[in-house]
């Protein structure tokens, strides 16, 4: 049997380091896409220290060409992904009423068009197989803003917007599409430590279709 797919768009040193560790530990092999391939090399060697195996992939999330591109090299490499996690985001900071509308458009690029290039890249195959499951990290600015980091807030908004409705277009092909909204400040050793919230996504995961949830909200 062909060893399963996890492919995190979006992988850093945090929340995607976790993830990573987490789904690999399970026997997935682990495709971790980013824009910079520095990062991408020091997380690989600090998941293989631990045991786990990965493969790096260059795309730009709010590049959809790019994105595109990135997914179809997982594919290429190591098969269609039976899970995507969507972990990229970007954020100006600025109050709205002096946001500008340029940083606003690209940050969105990120926030929600790579999510649903992303999504779109992968649920053919996850259709075509009858199961699959996307994730995408929320944020708590999504239902409570803060006035200095609008652009985010918008952002985390569209993409809560993007998961549901997605899940109910998906779900009944046996797709299971949620959201880990995190509502704090992600710290290691804290409530909101990465650790702690990739076990919430796992949870996502390994769920029962009956009892599909849509959202986690992460408090801490």
């Amino acid at each position: 049997m062909a060893q399963p797919v996890c492919a995190i768009v979006g992988a850093g040193p945090g929340i995607g380091h976790a993830l990573a560790a987490r789904f690999g530990r399970e026997g997935f092999a682990i495709a971790l896409v980013g824009r910079r391939p520095e990062p991408l090399a020091r997380l690989i060697e600090t998941l293989a220290d631990h045991g786990i195996e990965a493969l790096p992939f260059r795309a730009d999330a709010g590049d959809a060409a790019s994105l595109v591109e990135g997914m179809d090299e997982v594919r290429t490499a190591l098969g269609p992904p039976q899970v995507l996690i969507y972990n990229a985001f970007a954020g100006h900071p600025g109050l709205p009423s002096t946001l500008s509308p340029g940083d606003l458009a690209a940050d969105l690029r990120v926030n929600v068009l790579g999510a649903l290039v992303a999504a779109q890249a992968v649920i053919p195959k996850m259709r075509a197989a009858g199961l699959g499951t996307i994730l995408f990290t929320g944020g708590g600015y999504a239902f409570d803003p803060a006035a200095e980091q609008a652009s985010l807030g918008v952002g985390k908004a569209a993409l809560r917007n993007l998961a549901f409705s997605l899940a109910k277009e998906v779900g009944p092909d046996g797709i299971h599409v949620a959201t880990v909204t995190v509502a704090g400040l992600v710290r290691p050793g804290t409530g909101f430590d990465p650790l702690k919230i990739a076990e919430a996504f796992w949870a996502l995961h390994v769920q029962a279709r009956s009892g599909w949830e849509r959202e986690i909200v992460f408090r801490g």
